[in-house]
């Protein structure tokens, strides 16, 4: 490790496996392997306190969460949103029948603008959709004064926001509700899972309704649902991966102390700091390539990186806009999105998690120097 840091870690899901099996064990003896058993709820109850946020949503997935939240707010016409994020936020607004509206990014974070959203709003917007990008806070208190102003709605995806607070509290209490993932590569993970965090005991028992076809009892269906409920064996993974969550922030946090230091003295190599009040989870570290400083371009460093086994990953590449369901709106336009697609063609997220080895991280850090 670099000016003798270390980062040694041990697996964090190793110690639990038999306890794993014990868990398998329970749900094969009860034959209760889906809808709401008893890991199901144990897991909402854990992670509302955990997270702590007043009520949350299991799903089976982080895609599924977005698609509800437009539709039990009953979303329709236009819908702002960023062009730099994965697929699935402008996917779920297509689903939904909305139309897209693609507004620049701030660069200093990655996140929306918020000058961007005003201009862009028109009689058939009803909605906002930002993304915290890398679990960067998007500014909360911008977006919602100028969704109060004008009477919309705002639905966050919290994709990689997990357990990341500002001044004490979850960012996931923001808007109207947040979707977050729990697939395998974020920092806290369901094996594929999400969720939809909420206000109100109402909204979440409307939301439970949908994702399961619509049931509210055998014989009544309230509304058109869609099958998106977390089976027992995920929810009984993912509270046991829920007692090792803050070791793996802790780690990701020392590592990406390291890769700072590290880092700082190359020439045309930038990335985020740490920003004040903010609890970060540390899901992803991203750094930006300048090819005039640096020597090569992104896309060079990537291929080098892809050569020596090292997976980095240019995320978010390409932009959502460029894509050819979305590439001929008006909004889609790449002269009316310079920062998103600078940090598009510039950004490199180095490999980042609990597992990595001081050997591996030096790896990394010497392909990047040489």
């Amino acid at each position: 490790m670099v000016d003798n840091n270390t980062i040694t870690v041990t697996s964090p899901l190793m110690p639990d496996f038999d306890e794993f099996v014990k868990e398998l064990k329970q749900i094969w003896v009860s034959k209760w392997i889906t809808n709401n058993g008893d890991f199901h709820k144990k897991l909402e109850t854990a992670l509302a306190e955990y997270l702590k946020v007043p009520y949350l949503s299991l799903f089976t997935n982080g895609t599924i969460p977005l698609l509800i939240a437009l539709q039990v707010l009953k979303i329709k016409g236009e819908v702002i949103t960023t062009p730099y994020s994965f697929v699935a936020t402008t996917h779920s607004i297509w689903w939904n029948g909305c139309d897209p509206v693609f507004v620049d990014i701030d660069p200093a974070t990655g996140n929306i603008d918020p000058q961007k959203i005003e201009a862009a709003i028109t009689p058939r917007t009803t909605a906002i959709m930002p993304v915290h990008v890398y679990g960067i806070p998007c500014n909360i208190m911008a977006i919602k004064e100028i969704a109060d102003r004008h009477g919309l709605k705002v639905i966050y995806d919290a994709a990689h926001a997990f357990g990341v607070e500002l001044k004490g509290e979850s960012i996931l209490t923001a808007g109207n509700l947040s979707t977050i993932s729990f697939h395998a590569t974020k920092v806290y993970n369901t094996i594929e899972g999400g969720a939809i965090i909420m206000r109100d005991a109402e909204m979440k028992k409307e939301i439970d309704f949908l994702k399961n076809f619509g049931f509210a009892d055998e014989v009544t269906i309230v509304g058109p649902g869609i099958n998106g409920k977390l089976d027992e064996i995920r929810a009984a993974y993912g509270l046991l991966n829920l007692n090792h969550v803050n070791v793996a922030i802790e780690t990701r946090h020392k590592i990406a102390d390291a890769y700072r230091k590290a880092l700082k003295p190359i020439e045309g190599i930038t990335f985020f700091e740490d920003i004040p009040d903010v609890k970060h989870n540390y899901g992803y570290f991203p750094i930006l390539v300048d090819r005039e400083n640096y020597g090569i371009s992104r896309d060079e460093l990537y291929l080098k990186m892809r050569r020596q086994n090292i997976l980095g990953r240019r995320y978010f590449y390409p932009l959502i806009n460029t894509i050819g369901t979305y590439r001929h709106h008006p909004s889609a336009a790449r002269e009316n999105l310079p920062n998103a697609y600078q940090m598009s063609e510039s950004i490199l997220c180095l490999p980042i998690h609990q597992d990595m080895s001081d050997l591996d991280f030096q790896r990394v850090i010497d392909c990047i120097i040489k």
